[in-house]
């Protein structure tokens, strides 16, 4: 296992870690409920820029990166109040930084604590009873990620999902009983993906033509601009 490399790495606090294990770049966000801020952003950023640049120096064949929060939480979402009184934080932030993760240049798989675990935790979208507005981007992407019916109750229902809940409706693709359970699970899962990386720039290519209304949206403000 490679030494541990903590993000952002010009500034406190350590937002998340990046370790691993053979093939595996494991991702760890370590700053509780991991909620989406401008810091956060970019540290993800940074760490896959790190990621990336580890698989193509090395010109590894095998390679995928493992995201995972800690105990309790994966991600509980965007900080709303930094959210909504920085300007500029969706476009210069946020966004970038999911269409970089959902174009990234190796495979990718989410450890999601609590939802990815069939015994305890759940999953949803709760902004219709904040109340607050789902850009068009980010319904776009999740017109892709789920079948209509489901789409409808996570975005208008704020529907929970369990972990069974969300494997029948295939938004995950397997569940496990614990913490440790579920990150092996997540593990086995990645080695068999691994290999896919091999394909090189063909990857994200691919990528890209699997999301064509997502993409170019995503791609309009693609800088992280200082103090955003």
């Amino acid at each position: 296992m490679l030494s541990k490399v903590v993000f952002p790495t010009s500034a406190d606090p350590v937002l998340l870690e990046i370790t691993r294990e053979g093939p595996i770049f494991i991702m760890t966000m370590v700053d509780n409920e991991n909620r989406f801020t401008t810091e956060m952003c970019k540290a993800i950023c940074e760490a896959l820029d790190h990621v990336q640049s580890v698989v193509d120096d090395k010109s590894l064949e095998e390679a995928v990166l493992l995201t995972r929060g800690q105990d309790k939480f994966y991600s509980n979402g965007l900080h709303m109040e930094k959210a909504f009184s920085i300007p500029g934080f969706k476009d210069h932030s946020f966004m970038p930084m999911l269409n970089k993760l959902l174009l990234f240049g190796i495979p990718t798989v989410a450890c999601v604590n609590g939802v990815m675990r069939s015994d305890r935790g759940y999953m949803c979208m709760n902004e219709i009873d904040l109340p607050s507005p789902l850009s068009a981007d980010m319904c776009a992407l999740l017109r892709y990620k789920m079948q209509p019916h489901i789409y409808r109750s996570v975005v208008l229902e704020a529907k929970r999902f369990s972990g069974k809940d969300a494997l029948a409706a295939h938004i995950v693709d397997d569940v496990a009983e614990g913490v440790e359970p579920t990150f092996e699970l997540a593990k086995q899962v990645a080695l068999k993906i691994a290999p896919k990386a091999k394909s090189g720039s063909i990857y994200t290519m691919i990528k890209k033509n699997m999301y064509p209304e997502i993409s170019p949206r995503h791609m309009m403000n693609t800088n992280l601009k200082k103090g955003n």
